[in-house]
């Protein structure tokens, strides 16, 4: 058993409470990505450099040894096995995120689109860059999977929702389908629950929560058990993935990355949006109408205005390029002056 436990240890980071708190403002940037539709808190984890030691701490979830020291209630050394010193710092961050910067980030949605949309776009597009240095060298057979990548989530976050049955089992799949979304880099978890169909569901339902009434609270119950099995289920694919083919696994993520700046473009022309089974509109917290469906457009150059909007949105866009540049450098550097894991003995 001692080997073992080392062996599921080791990839354990050994951290001062000074790189908890970096966990944590890492954990902070991915809630703040995820508030904002359309971007992937797995895209922030891959831009701060903690995306493959996340999969690999939820993939622990669902190993049988670790569950089975769990289950025989040898909780040090279920410890031991699990990252939890990690998931609990960047699972802090995000919950601080959420609960801190989803309002000003819904304003400023709402009353900047294009300057809030440039930053990401500046974000996502570097980030793809400064990732692409991780292979070591690129083939037409990586390449090739780079751009399946790319179309493929260009297809995917231009979908429009589809009519889905409200079954237990829909709500399941549902959960498992968006749970993995909120881990690949360029989707979001929220928006394929717009594309099933199931993200006015979720939100009335847990309004309706709030107010006392449960009895659609089923609807919650099948979303998170779909969610739990879909993100401990996709995260052993991902780590297998990396550890057997890791330079191809991250071209496709890459592509997805790349795919996903339909959606982050910031000029945009609202063309459908969500309705209830009555044809009525559904109106988000600040009152305007829910967005499913825009159309890119070029920005507006014909007035001074549209000029000046169109220099602020590439001075920002390159704020979140040069931001990226810096994490990719400080990140290189850490990796130069500290040791990665340390073994741990049982």
């Amino acid at each position: 058993m001692q080997s073992t436990t080392s062996e599921q240890a080791e990839g354990k980071q050994k951290r001062s409470l000074r790189g908890y708190a970096g966990l944590t403002l890492r954990g902070i940037c991915m809630g703040a990505s995820d508030i904002v539709p359309g971007v992937s808190g797995g895209t922030m984890a891959f831009i701060l450099g903690i995306y493959e030691e996340l999969i690999n701490s939820i993939k622990t979830l669902g190993d049988p040894r670790f569950l089975m020291t769990l289950g025989r209630l040898r909780i040090r050394e279920a410890l031991r096995i699990f990252n939890w010193e990690f998931l609990l710092a960047v699972g802090l961050g995000i919950f601080i995120a959420i609960i801190t910067l989803s309002g000003i980030l819904e304003t400023l949605l709402v009353n900047q689109p294009v300057y809030i949309w440039s930053f990401f776009f500046g974000l996502v597009l570097a980030s793809a860059i400064v990732v692409a240095k991780r292979i070591k060298q690129w083939t037409p057979g990586k390449i090739g999977l780079l751009l399946l990548g790319t179309v493929g989530a260009y297809i995917l976050v231009g979908l429009v929702p589809l009519q889905t049955p409200d079954t237990w089992w829909f709500w399941i799949l549902a959960g498992a389908v968006a749970s993995c979304a909120m881990i690949l880099p360029g989707i979001s978890g929220a928006f394929l629950l717009v594309v099933m169909g199931k993200y006015l569901d979720t939100l009335s339902t847990v309004n309706a929560i709030r107010a006392g009434e449960f009895s659609e609270a089923w609807r919650i119950f099948c979303l998170g058990i779909g969610a739990a099995i879909g993100l401990i289920t996709f995260a052993q694919i991902l780590s297998w993935l990396f550890k057997k083919y890791h330079d191809w696994t991250v071209a496709v993520l890459i592509g997805l990355m790349l795919g996903s700046l339909r959606k982050v473009w910031p000029w945009k022309q609202d063309v459908a949006w969500l309705q209830d089974a009555l044809g009525q509109f559904v109106l988000d917290s600040e009152g305007f109408r829910i967005v499913i469906k825009q159309l890119n457009v070029l920005p507006d150059l014909s007035t001074q205005a549209g000029v000046v909007q169109f220099v602020l949105a590439l001075v920002l866009a390159g704020v979140g390029i040069t931001a990226v540049i810096l994490l990719d450098h400080a990140a290189n550097r850490k990796e130069k002056e500290t040791p990665v894991t340390e073994h741990v003995p049982v």
